[in-house]
């Protein structure tokens, strides 16, 4: 499988399109990665480190077997599942907090810091995102008629509905909360644990946990 996503056209230059290829029949930890790294190239973040030439990265997680291998070549970065020979660079990080590293990286320096920030691209406006996870969503099976979301800013909570019909399902959260779980970049389990509210029933939440998998892991 391959996702190819351009960069944003630079008043100064334009960059060739990165490609973000993964295995076809790719492990969460690897779909998770290629999402990112589509998200990355979508918005233009860390083009200088996504554009470089050459360079491997291992990726692991802290606390499972997880693994993964990022290859930089010539315009395209592939990632395939396990770490199966010496990379150039290594990270160990918190797959559930947005690849936060949990001890300092091995070998190339300067690639490993350029990879994390590429894992790390800046989140959409909570309403931006809340807008594309029911777009992405609302044809499966189960998933409420409405939406709402229910950020809670500084001047006040501000609502964004989305949908028509009898059952609803609500989410309450701080902007970068909600962000974080329509983007796919926070589980919305653990999201719920840090302080993100629902309302609505036990068979709705599996619904929306299925439905925050989708575009966490682009399914």
């Amino acid at each position: 499988m391959t996702e190819t996503a351009a960069i944003p056209k630079s008043p100064v230059a334009q960059r060739a399109p990165v490609r973000i290829e993964i295995d076809d029949d790719a492990t969460p930890v690897v779909r998770l990665l290629g999402r990112t790294l589509r998200d990355a190239v979508r918005t233009g973040h860390a083009p200088e480190v996504l554009g470089r030439g050459t360079g491997t990265v291992a990726v692991r997680s802290h606390v499972t077997p997880q693994a993964a291998t990022v290859t930089l070549h010539g315009g395209a970065v592939t990632v395939t599942g396990g770490v199966f020979a010496p990379a150039d660079a290594t990270l160990v990080v918190d797959l559930e907090s947005r690849f936060a590293p949990t001890r300092d990286p091995d070998g190339d320096a300067e690639l490993a810091g350029g990879m994390l920030r590429a894992l790390r691209p800046p989140l959409p406006p909570w309403r931006e995102a809340a807008e594309h996870f029911w777009d992405v969503t609302r044809g499966i099976r189960g998933v409420p008629d409405v939406l709402v979301a229910v950020a809670r800013e500084p001047e006040g909570p501000q609502e964004a509905r989305f949908g028509a019909g009898p059952s609803t399902y609500r989410m309450v959260g701080t902007p970068e909360a909600l962000a974080g779980v329509f983007t796919g970049a926070d589980y919305l389990l653990t999201s719920l644990e840090s302080g993100l509210r629902v309302q609505g029933t036990l068979s709705q939440l599996s619904v929306m946990t299925a439905a925050s998998w989708k575009v966490r892991f682009d399914v």
